[in-house]
């Protein structure tokens, strides 16, 4: 009998005895003669997560295997799903040279199943801190997209799209209080893509969490927009603590209505309902335009001084005041031009970046 199973859940018990590692946890029988099943760490619809220590390695380092489950029996549904994984297994790979993102150590596939096995982050869910020290403040939250935005960026630049950010999958790393981006969907949903089922719905293949994921992520259709999405909502969590299901909705739009839950400045609810917009065209379309909206904030103040309606050559009533030349531009009209000139720059980018998007 498993010397643990006494010890866990009986969610964590039929673990133990479904799953192949569940098996071998507790045991000192090792995983493809190398790693020691330490205990479950969590399960969703498309597997389970392992605690593990690579024995072959000095000082025995603790991994993550994730064991996924793909509903494939007919030959080529697994030779796709093979396809599909190993070529979302080198992407994710890719991205692992970042620091705010685990490193992908291996991956393979057996007896019908696939497993990552990646580097283990050890740290608390912000889930689990907000639940523990309560709701943030608008400053906490700001600074918090300015350590997960340039994430956000970085892996949109890789042509990769997380489809399941949420408060769960973002860990605050113990050792050195770094934000880590965690439990990436595109694996999954690739094979989801290779079952068996003939259905083709949006239930049936649909990778993300309900509330944190758009509309159209539900329809199989996630863009980098739907990540910006998940974050904005993420961040409505940790001004109330409520999960997005709880609040109200408006029932013209569908959107969330959360802005009498919170108090903030109004630059930054306007950021914020930009984010969780639910059409696409008023939604912001990638990670750098918000940041590019958060950053201006702080120059809100001098561009409003900045801008002016006093007729060019216009002269004080004071007598000491002296003649304007014409054609003589103050420092602060020059400005003004400048910003003026400075935001329809802008909007052509923007114009432009509408037009380059991906579908």
């Amino acid at each position: 009998m498993n010397r643990l199973s006494h010890k866990v859940s009986d969610f964590h018990d039929d673990v133990l005895h479904e799953t192949q590692l569940g098996q071998l946890c507790g045991t000192k029988q090792l995983f493809r003669d190398r790693y020691e099943i330490q205990r479950v760490l969590g399960r969703g619809g498309f597997g389970v997560t392992f605690l593990a220590k690579n024995m072959t390695l000095p000082g025995n380092p603790l991994c993550v295997i994730k064991q996924l489950c793909p509903k494939v029996t007919k030959p080529k549904s697994w030779q796709r799903a093979c396809v599909r994984f190993e070529k979302e297994a080198k992407a994710l790979g890719k991205l692992g040279n970042h620091s705010q993102i685990p490193m992908l150590l291996d991956y393979f596939d057996m007896n019908g199943e696939f497993f990552l096995v990646q580097e283990y982050v050890r740290g608390s869910t912000l889930a689990r801190e907000i639940r523990r020290t309560g709701t943030k403040s608008e400053g906490v939250v700001k600074q918090f997209l300015r350590e997960l935005l340039p994430v956000l960026q970085y892996i949109h630049k890789h042509k990769v799209i997380h489809r399941d950010i949420k408060p769960h999958n973002l860990l605050r790393c113990d050792d050195d209080g770094r934000l880590v981006l965690i439990d990436f969907g595109a694996v999954k949903e690739e094979l989801a893509k290779s079952s068996d089922g003939n259905s083709k719905s949006a239930t049936t293949n649909f990778v993300g969490t309900m509330g944190f994921a758009p509309p159209e992520q539900f329809s199989l259709r996630p863009v980098y927009a739907s990540d910006v999405y998940a974050v904005g909502v993420t961040c409505l969590f940790m001004l109330t603590g409520k999960a997005p299901l709880e609040f109200d909705y408006d029932a013209h739009n569908g959107e969330i209505a959360w802005q009498k839950e919170v108090q903030i400045s109004d630059h930054f609810a306007k950021v914020l309902s930009k984010m969780v917009k639910i059409p696409l065209e008023e939604r912001y379309k990638n990670a750098e335009d918000v940041m590019w909206d958060l950053g201006m904030e702080s120059y809100l103040p001098t561009l409003n001084n900045c801008m002016t309606s006093q007729r060019l050559g216009a002269t004080s009533s004071s007598s000491n005041s002296l003649e304007i030349p014409e054609g003589y531009k103050t420092h602060v009209t020059r400005t003004a031009i400048a910003i003026r000139e400075w935001r329809e720059k802008l909007k052509q980018k923007q114009a432009t970046r509408k037009r380059n998007q991906l579908p």
